[in-house]
C-alpha cells in the first residue's frame, strides 16, 4: 500500500522560497518514478519536476534553475525546493508516485497526495 502526505505550502512574496515535503509509505517497495505536479487557478494540471528512481531528474522550462526535486530514500521523503518564486508559481501542488513497472508519464502516476497550496504575491 502506498500513501503520500504532503506539507510545506504557504504564502510568500515574489523572490521568496519554500520547500515542499512529501512523506511516502511504501511497504511493498512499489514506488518508481516520483514527481511534483501543480494546478494554478484556471489552468490545467502540469508536471513540474520528476525523479525517476535512479536519480535522474527533469523539470519544465519555467522552473528549471529555480526548483530542485530531491528524494531521500532512507527517510522516504520527496522534496521540492522552490527558490525565486513568482506569482505565476501560485498553484495547488501535488506529490505523485508511479509503480516501478510504469514510466514517468502523467498517466503512470497512480498514487497522489492531498495537495498543498502555494501562493506567491507580487
Amino acid at each position: 500500500q502506498v500513501q503520500l502526505v504532503e506539507s510545506g505550502g504557504g504564502s510568500v512574496q515574489a523572490g521568496g522560497s519554500l520547500r515542499l515535503s512529501c512523506v511516502y509509505s511504501d511497504n511493498t517497495d512499489m514506488i518508481g518514478c516520483m514527481a511534483w505536479f501543480r494546478q494554478g487557478p484556471g489552468k490545467e494540471r502540469e508536471g513540474v519536476a520528476s525523479e525517476d528512481g535512479t536519480g535522474h531528474t527533469s523539470y519544465i522550462g519555467s522552473v528549471r534553475g529555480r526548483f530542485t526535486i530531491s528524494r531521500d530514500n532512507t527517510k522516504n521523503i520527496l522534496y521540492l525546493q522552490m527558490n525565486n518564486l513568482n506569482p505565476e508559481d501560485t498553484a495547488m501542488y501535488y506529490c505523485a508516485a508511479a509503480p516501478r513497472w510504469r514510466a514517468c508519464r502523467e498517466e503512470d502516476f497512480l498514487y497522489w497526495a492531498q495537495g498543498t497550496q502555494v501562493t506567491v504575491s507580487s
